[in-house]
Parts: C-alpha cells; structure tokens; sequence
C-alpha cells in the first residue's frame, strides 16, 4: 500500500521572521489588530451616547409613551401588511410577532391611561 504522507511527515524549521518581508508582514498585522481592537486606554475611557438614538430628557412621561404607542401600533400594522404576502409557515411565524408587539402597545397604552398628567 502507498503511503501518501512522508513518515514523519516533514516540518518547516525556518522562523517566520526569516525574511525581513516576514517581520514587516507580522509588525503590520499588529498595527491593523491595534487599529481595530483599538488600546485598552482608548476603549476604558467613557463615551457619550450618540444624541440621534437617545430620547429627549425634556419630553414628559405621556408624551414618551405616546410615541412608543404610536410606534408600536406602526408596527403591528406593518407586520400585519406583510405576513399577508407571505406563505403558511412564515406567515404564522409573523403574525406571532406581530401578536407580541401588539401586547406591548397594549401595555403602553395602559400605562399612558395610568399617567397622571403634570399640571
């Protein structure tokens, strides 16, 4: 029978920082992997939320969940549009979705009944 690998199969005794374009190559991994992953300094300082993402400290309670209602009913109505279009299987799968996201307007709409208006 043939043996297709050499018994013991060969190994490569040469370092990989042989070559100087080997050592070039490796020091400029590190500065990519330095880049990207970014000093432990650089990632331990504290960073502002991005303002675009954050909802507005001035808004009241009601007026917060007002949106979040409105939103969510948004949502319920888009996700009812599109499980329309889809077939049996996916279609049940999004209309559970849209079930869920239908109980939390729910729950936000009882919430802003429960909020008592600042005067």
């Amino acid at each position: 029978m043939f043996k297709v690998t050499p018994n013991p199969p060969a190994t490569d005794t040469t370092s990989p920082y042989e070559s100087l374009d080997s050592k070039k190559l490796h020091e400029a991994a590190d500065r990519a992997l330095d880049h990207y992953l970014g000093p432990a300094d650089i990632m331990a300082t504290t960073n502002e939320p991005e303002s675009m993402f954050l909802a507005n400290p001035a808004y009241d309670t009601e007026s917060l969940l007002a949106n979040a209602s409105e939103s969510l009913g948004s949502a319920t109505t888009m996700l009812n549009d599109f499980a329309a279009v889809l077939n049996t299987s996916h279609r049940k799968t999004l209309l559970g979705i849209a079930q869920v996201v239908m109980l939390g307007e729910l729950a936000v709409n009882q919430a802003l009944d429960n909020v008592e208006i600042a005067k």
